[in-house]
């Protein structure tokens, strides 16, 4: 077993990294997208085509860790982040809608949505004994992708949107240095005192979901909640400029909606007990609703900014919480199926209906349309997740 400082040192260098690969990347993507003269329902479109990669790869992936559990994650993650670099070349060439959808599949599938893999780095590590801040690692991930997001912005401004994908490339390197670097697991160590036991055959994901009803409910509830939480970032551009802002004041943005969530990752620990993290989830879900209805009610761009670290209560809370709660509701053997049923459910699906959604809403509706499609969605979200958290409330419910 490595030590506990060289494990949690690089597995936090790791959230650092990849989360500033995905600022670079997404952070200012809508912005790049219209600036090459994309509408919003087309922009909706391609972000709804890269989620829906990240869909289609995601189990593929995760049943393939479960079978080969001696090769280590760390590899399976180089290989779809090298792959990913290439893709990422590719983006700055300006290209039709097929091309840059073509482009967005390989960054969906092998970057973006590669962060299950990332999870179960520091899980499995967690299960057997080691001492590792996953949230801390996450929180102050999340700070990285908002001191990106800054840095983005400024040097959007300075010098084009387009050469924030430089940035992007020149980080991607960066996260496999990291990656590669980190500590190899072995599976031995899930024995206890060395003793041998049967070790039981990871499901399939279809047997998961029927073997686990309230994890397959739960599921459902998040996709529906991530439905309405992207929309409010994906097209944040949109809402600060309905509300009288310019392109400039969307870094500021970001930056604060990013930030708060390492007060909330801290905050997680605290709340956090074993079996709990269903609960936590259902109040994320509900954060997410309100704070749709106060960006409705805000009058100006600097009412959208002092709203955004409203961002800690629900997406902050939501991101260790799904993680733990995997954790505690899934057997070890289908971890990382688990965790990759999670992310496909919430970023995945959820991403790609409320992109999707979203972009066509501002077309038809505009801003506050979008947002009360996020109002209701979030609402459900919280009703569905608190059936799935506390199953009494399901028996009086019916469900």
């Amino acid at each position: 077993m490595p030590s506990s400082k060289r494990l949690n040192t690089q597995y936090i260098l790791i959230q650092l990294a990849y989360w500033a690969v995905c600022a670079a990347l997404l952070a200012y993507q809508t912005t790049l997208l219209l600036h090459r003269g994309f509408t919003n329902t087309q922009v909706g479109v391609l972000l709804a085509v890269r989620c829906f990669a990240g869909v289609f790869a995601q189990p593929l992936v995760g049943s393939y860790a479960d079978r080969h559990p001696n090769l280590p994650l760390k590899y399976i993650l180089t290989l779809c982040l090298g792959v990913a670099f290439f893709a990422g070349l590719l983006h700055m060439l300006p290209m039709g809608m097929v091309g840059t959808a073509a482009v967005l599949v390989f960054l969906g599938a092998l970057e973006i949505s590669a962060y299950p893999l990332v999870d179960s780095m520091a899980v499995q590590f967690i299960q057997v004994g080691a001492n590792v801040p996953y949230s801390l690692g996450r929180g102050l991930g999340s700070l990285a992708y908002a001191a990106t997001s800054m840095f983005i912005g400024f040097q959007a401004g300075r010098l084009g949107v387009e050469t924030t994908l430089v940035t992007h490339s020149v980080l991607v390197l960066v996260l496999m240095a990291a990656v590669v670097t980190f500590p190899k697991f072995d599976p031995e160590w899930r024995r206890k005192d060395g003793e041998k036991t049967a070790a039981q055959a990871p499901k399939n994901a279809l047997r998961l979901l029927r073997d686990n009803p309230r994890f397959a409910l739960m599921l459902v509830g998040l996709l529906l909640g991530i439905t309405a939480c992207l929309p409010m970032s994906n097209f944040c551009i949109n809402i600060i400029r309905a509300k009288g802002g310019t392109d400039a004041h969307l870094g500021v943005a970001i930056f604060l909606m990013s930030g708060s969530e390492l007060p909330a990752a801290l905050l997680f620990d605290r709340l956090y007990r074993k079996g709990r993290a269903g609960a936590i989830l259902t109040f994320s879900m509900a954060a997410v609703a309100v704070k749709a209805f106060l960006t409705i009610l805000a009058p100006n761009y600097w009412m959208v900014w002092l709203l955004q670290p409203t961002q800690m209560l629900g997406y902050g809370l939501f991101t260790p919480a799904s993680v733990f709660y995997v954790s505690d509701a899934i057997a070890p053997e289908d971890q990382v199926k688990g965790q990759t049923l999670m992310m496909m459910a919430s970023n995945g699906l959820g991403g790609m209906l409320g992109s999707a959604l979203g972009g066509r809403m501002l077309d038809m509706g505009g801003v506050s349309g979008m947002l009360w499609v996020c109002v209701a969605m979030g609402t459900a979200a919280a009703l569905l997740t608190a059936f799935a958290a506390f199953p009494r409330l399901r028996r009086k419910g019916g469900v």
